[in-house]
């Protein structure tokens, strides 16, 4: 009877860890061993990239490449896990919204992360994001539109709540876009609002002078500790009391993982993250891995864990990929390790800048910096050809991720 590896998410983590057990059952040469692959369809959004224009073109295809590499692949989404009987419950999209429930000998949970909504009067009805695909269309859709509303200071203002990393690059291309939009001339006003009281609270001293510097020479300013206490169709109020009116209010502030962790019988943390050991095997579980971004994983030995990013997301899918194919078949695992970190943060017309390390050391700022992030953006965490021998040599769990 053949056993089934049943992985739920298309995302950087589920695609490469179906990749990987595809590539070890073919190297074992084993045949009686399926693996499937739940989501609502056979692409990658490339979500990185979502700050940039045309974000419904931020997708790349995968039936190809399931298909050379034997993978199944099954359209719908994933409500219940019951660790217990060792199955999920799942719905169809579409025409066929059939209910129906699928075993699994072993499961890797890959449902990513969502922006963090926290419960702010008009966030919801209000702010845009560029969390998933179809919410930065929609912002691209309203800055296209701003060009039909009469002349005023708050139709040229745009509000980015949260200054860490996705707010920084998306803050960074507004002013250019607006003018696109409004014309060259136009007399823009891009402000970031963050509580904390530096820019890029999470990224630390070392890049900081350049971040500050690219913002101020593209014209964006930041308010710094007051958080934002409520959205209206005319702008935010911050906890501070000051009131900025704007047409456009973008919400970047924090991600949390994918609710479906709290079926999952073990330890979370503050992000909802599974504790996972180093193979990505969720602890106290024999059947359920953890990858991407609902893993709390070490990524070395210095104390260091992973974060919510496509860097991370892509490495740690390939070894649970490996690791998850091992133990079903009796094979020698290969632990998660993850020791080199980098950032490239994108800061739009500027450039970007480039570090190493958990410290981040700058290492290359401005048009150095932005070719290696185009490079990184467009090539590097795009999924291989359709070529089986191809796309399985890039998922070995032993390839260096940079990205």
């Amino acid at each position: 009877m053949s056993k089934r590896i049943l992985v739920i998410g298309a995302g950087f983590a589920g695609f490469w860890s179906a990749l990987a057990s595809a590539r070890l059952l073919d190297k074992v040469g084993r045949t009686d061993v399926e693996i499937s692959l739940v989501a609502p369809e056979p692409e990658l959004h490339i979500r990185p990239r979502l700050y940039e224009q045309n974000p419904g073109a931020m997708k790349a295809p995968l039936q190809e490449i399931f298909k050379a590499v034997g993978i199944k692949f099954i359209q719908g989404v994933v409500e219940r896990i019951d660790v217990a009987s060792q199955e999920v419950e799942l719905v169809g999209v579409g025409v066929d919204t059939t209910r129906r429930k699928l075993g699994y000998d072993r499961l890797v949970l890959a449902t990513g992360s969502r922006l963090f909504r926290p419960q702010i009067p008009g966030l919801d009805q209000h702010a845009f994001n560029v969390d998933q695909v179809a919410d930065a269309a929609q912002l691209e859709a309203h800055i296209a539109s701003l060009a039909s509303r009469p002349a005023s200071a708050a139709r040229n203002t745009v509000v980015v709540a949260g200054a860490g990393f996705t707010g920084i690059e998306t803050a960074a291309e507004m002013p250019a876009r607006l003018r696109e939009v409004l014309g060259k001339d136009a007399d823009v006003n891009v402000i970031m609002v963050e509580r904390n009281t530096e820019v890029g609270p999470d990224l630390g001293a070392g890049p900081r002078p350049v971040i500050t510097q690219a913002l101020t020479e593209l014209g964006v300013k930041w308010k710094l500790g007051s958080g934002v206490a409520a959205v209206d169709a005319n702008g935010i109020t911050l906890e501070n009391g000051e009131r900025i009116e704007a047409a456009t209010v973008i919400w970047t502030a924090g991600a949390r993982a994918s609710m479906l962790t709290a079926q999952i019988p073990a330890e979370r943390d503050n992000f909802g993250r599974l504790h996972v050991d180093r193979n990505l095997k969720v602890k106290g579980l024999d059947t359920v891995y953890a990858t991407g971004d609902v893993a709390c994983a070490a990524t070395d030995d210095e104390g260091n864990y992973t974060m919510m990013s496509c860097q991370h997301a892509m490495a740690l899918g390939r070894s649970a990929g490996h690791n998850v194919a091992a133990d079903l078949l009796g094979e020698t695992p290969i632990p998660y390790s993850q020791p080199k970190y980098v950032t490239c943060l994108d800061l739009g017309p500027w450039g970007a800048v480039y570090t190493e390390g958990w410290d981040r050391q700058v290492k290359l700022v401005g048009a150095e910096a932005k070719a290696l992030k185009t490079q990184i953006n467009t090539e590097w965490i795009y999924p291989p050809s359709a070529d089986r021998a191809e796309a399985l040599a890039w998922a070995d769990p032993r390839r260096v991720v940079v990205a």
